[in-house]
């Protein structure tokens, strides 16, 4: 069995493959963690590393024991922080919210059941638009946000939710007489844009620049809102990829939901600033896993 100082020097080693950045960072000595590996080679009976005046490089077995050793030991720290958490309770308020409505279910599942397991913990349930979501997250008006993936920038949670995509046309465009699209006839028609300040990541994956194909697809112009996008495709202005969803949500008879059968499903999820990784967050994520798992069991 490794020693908890000897499980953190290997795994710090096996990430830096530098002896001198090694000891700086858990601030000891170069020769503290010579020593430190060559007990453990001759526990094991083989050299870890290779070392020369220049580089240290993994020898097979140690990359085999780096890689089976690192899930254990994020698992070892996740099960200390619990306990720490535990012990200390989750109190405090905790400022959620929830973009788009299909989303708000899933969110007030969440709520309830964390306020179920932390009844001293306030939460605080807000709504925000695509224009205001990642300010709120950055200046701190909300802790933790369940959106749609990709959200460049932010800690992700598990996806919570998975839906097809469909294509937003007028209603009295030609493709509303169609049972289905595919991505490429993106490259036909304007592609409504969202705002400047929604994450870059996610523009590339709703509105790309190209179809699969490499086909370019000319930008419409942009809303601040959803509904505004959807405001611009009912007036001509061009067509939008949406999840399917949408049409349950936002029914209008200005436009038609097309599927688009070519396109991979859409997942939300929780989303957060890293820095601000709290209890309080830990937790919720934890409860929004649970209180959805139990939603499925129940519907199946």
């Amino acid at each position: 069995m490794l020693e908890r100082h000897e499980l953190e020097t290997f795994l710090t080693l096996a990430e830096e493959l530098h002896f001198g950045r090694t000891a700086e960072r858990l601030g000891v000595t170069t020769g503290r963690i010579s020593h430190v590996v060559k007990k453990l080679e001759r526990r094991i009976g083989a050299p870890l590393f290779e070392r020369t005046s220049r580089v240290v490089r993994f020898t097979p077995i140690g990359r085999r024991l780096a890689d089976d050793l690192a899930p254990l030991a994020a698992q070892m720290d996740e099960a200390i922080r619990r306990a720490v958490d535990a012990g200390r309770g989750v109190s405090g308020r905790l400022r959620v919210a929830f973009l788009g409505e299909w989303t708000g279910p899933v969110l007030l599942r969440a709520v309830s059941l964390f306020r179920e397991r932390h009844p001293d913990c306030e939460v605080e349930v807000n709504e925000v638009q695509l224009f205001n979501s990642r300010a709120s997250l950055v200046d701190g008006s909300i802790d933790i946000l369940i959106a749609s993936y990709p959200f460049d920038g932010m800690a992700c949670g598990p996806a919570l939710l998975s839906e097809g995509r469909s294509l937003a046309v007028a209603a009295d465009h030609p493709l509303a007489r169609e049972t289905s699209v595919s991505l490429e006839v993106l490259a036909e028609h304007p592609v409504i844009q969202y705002p400047q300040m929604t994450s870059a990541e996610f523009k590339r994956d709703r509105t790309p620049d190209h179809t699969p194909s490499g086909g370019p697809v000319r930008k419409g112009p942009a809303g601040n809102t959803f509904s505004e996008m959807l405001s611009l495709v009912a007036m001509g202005r061009g067509v939008l990829p949406v999840g399917e969803q949408s049409r349950r949500y936002y029914p209008r008879p200005d436009i038609a939901y097309v599927p688009i059968h070519d396109a991979p499903p859409i997942e939300r999820g929780l989303v957060w600033l890293e820095t601000n990784t709290t209890a309080r967050i830990r937790e919720f994520v934890r409860a929004a896993t649970d209180a959805e798992r139990r939603a499925h069991r129940a519907g199946g």
